[in-house]
């Protein structure tokens, strides 16, 4: 393991996560886990259409699907050039700036950070009354939330290679179920095969914005597969395999459960949605398979967010890894446990920040279920959605200064569509954040998530000058990951 060194020549931190501990299979379970497939097709797919009345989920899946396909193209062309575990803090460094790259490095860690807290409190408000329903006993749902919190802050410091079989088991079983379910769907009594869910018409009219912003959230994860460039074996090809399968995964996968719970709906889909919420999903399928796999579908269902939770928490690590590593943040946050090369102290701050949320929470007596999960996710996917679109523009920025021998389609053609498509989908996500939190116009929500996520950014800007001024060295290092600042020369880094 490598490490950089003090001016005194004294060794300090290490700058390397653990080497070719990933194939393809392992980070495509990583990323997949993130996305949630079980919790997306019964948690999003229902609240799409009660909130939006709208039935054209599967088209607005795979339309997303296009769009970051084409987005990815240009993605993973820069990971070809940048291994580093930051990620988009990297690539809009090294493409638009490193004030622009920190400032986005500060959303990343909120965005991500959101999703994680808020799989804590979907897990223990859907646990509580599923384990009373079990085995009659009345549990809080911060109790269990505390146990989940407890089983992923132990495998953030174990090696990556034991959490990505631990994500395989469970991803590869909820993966099943939901194939299984949705077959089960065709075989409903009140199926009619509908062609509204794949009505390419219906994505133009009152609402779309929004199911097309929920259908984002549903691949949220996908863009992680370069965080694990670094752990990867052989990553210019581990890498753009990773990524392009798990979108084609997600997209037929969302497509064909979207469509076939609506038709099993009989022409009720949105009014069924309204009123038994994510239960829709399972009461379909469990109508012909029984109580037993009512209860197995729940079981998973709780175990997605179990992967959900260890995938994002890898993630949220090696970001503040690679920031700690470069001095962005504390260089604390850049040591690495020996011998399992688990980014150390980067995963207990995490798990430190989730324990913190899950009692802050008990202890005021939020709503576990609306104010934690569902507003955090959706927080966090805003954020998520506004870094991959900047993150576009900086792929165009990169290869301008630095064509490195790719073509024309892969540094400025797809990068150019992409980042056009991801501006289109931000607006629209702005201009509905009042459908997607499920709140009134001007409501706290609809005002605070974009003013926090302009102060973080601004921040973070900020922040870089200071480094400029201050700590010339560590603002010429931003986003060049494990390689020593110290080749750059004093002009180089105040630039």
């Amino acid at each position: 393991m490598s490490a950089t060194t003090t001016p005194a020549g004294t060794s300090q931190l290490s700058t390397a996560l653990a080497r070719d501990r990933l194939g393809v299979a392992a980070v495509v379970f990583f990323v997949m886990s993130a996305a949630a497939p079980l919790t997306v097709v019964a948690g999003v797919v229902p609240t799409g259409l009660a909130v939006t009345g709208l039935t054209a989920i599967s088209i607005a899946f795979l339309a997303v699907a296009v769009v970051l396909a084409v987005f990815a193209v240009g993605y993973v062309a820069m990971a070809r050039h940048i291994a580093n575990a930051g990620a988009f803090y990297a690539y809009i460094a090294q493409g638009l700036g490193r004030p622009l790259g920190v400032g986005a490095a500060w959303v990343a860690l909120v965005a991500y950070n959101s999703f994680q807290l808020a799989s804590y409190g979907g897990f223990g408000a859907i646990a509580a009354p599923l384990f009373a329903d079990w085995f009659g006993v009345e549990i809080q749902w911060w109790v269990i939330a505390l146990a989940a919190w407890a089983l992923v802050a132990v495998l953030g410091v174990r090696d990556v290679a034991v959490n990505g079989r631990v994500l395989a088991t469970l991803l590869v079983a909820e993966i099943v179920l939901v194939v299984v379910f949705s077959f089960a769907d065709l075989l409903a009594p009140t199926f009619e095969a509908s062609a509204a869910p794949l009505d390419a018409g219906s994505l133009a009219g009152a609402g779309a914005g929004a199911l097309l912003v929920m259908a984002v959230t549903g691949f949220v994860g996908f863009e992680q597969s370069v965080v694990f460039s670094e752990e990867s074996r052989d990553p210019r090809r581990t890498v753009p395999r990773a990524t392009y399968i798990a979108v084609a995964m997600i997209a037929v996968l969302y497509a064909f459960s979207a469509w076939a719970m609506i038709s099993a709906a009989g022409g009720q889909a949105v009014e069924r949605a309204g009123a038994e919420g994510p239960e829709l999903f399972f009461n379909l399928a469990s109508a012909r398979l029984g109580d037993s796999a009512l209860h197995l579908g729940h079981a998973l269902f709780l175990t997605s967010l179990i992967a959900a939770m260890i995938s994002f928490h890898n993630i949220i690590a090696r970001y503040t890894f690679s920031l700690g590593r470069e001095g962005v943040l504390p260089r604390a946050f850049g040591r690495t446990v020996p011998g399992t090369g688990a980014p150390k102290n980067g995963s207990l701050a995490q798990s430190a920040l989730g324990l913190v949320a899950i009692l802050g929470y008990a202890i005021m007596g939020w709503d576990p279920l609306v104010q934690l999960f569902f507003w955090g996710g959706t927080t966090g996917g805003i954020g998520v959605l506004l870094l991959i679109t900047i993150t576009s523009v900086a792929v165009i920025g990169y290869f301008a200064r630095h064509p490195c021998g790719e073509d024309g389609w892969h540094r400025l053609g797809a990068p150019a569509i992409g980042a056009v498509l991801l501006l289109v989908m931000s607006y629209l996500a702005v201009t509905n954040i009042e459908v997607l939190f499920g709140v009134a116009p001007g409501s706290t929500p609809t005002w605070v998530v974009p003013l926090a996520y302009g102060i973080l950014m601004l921040a973070g800007v900020l922040w870089a000058l200071i480094l400029r001024r201050t700590r010339a060295r560590v603002y010429a290092g931003i986003g060049l990951g494990a390689r020593s600042a110290s080749t750059f020369s004093f002009t180089e880094a105040t630039r």
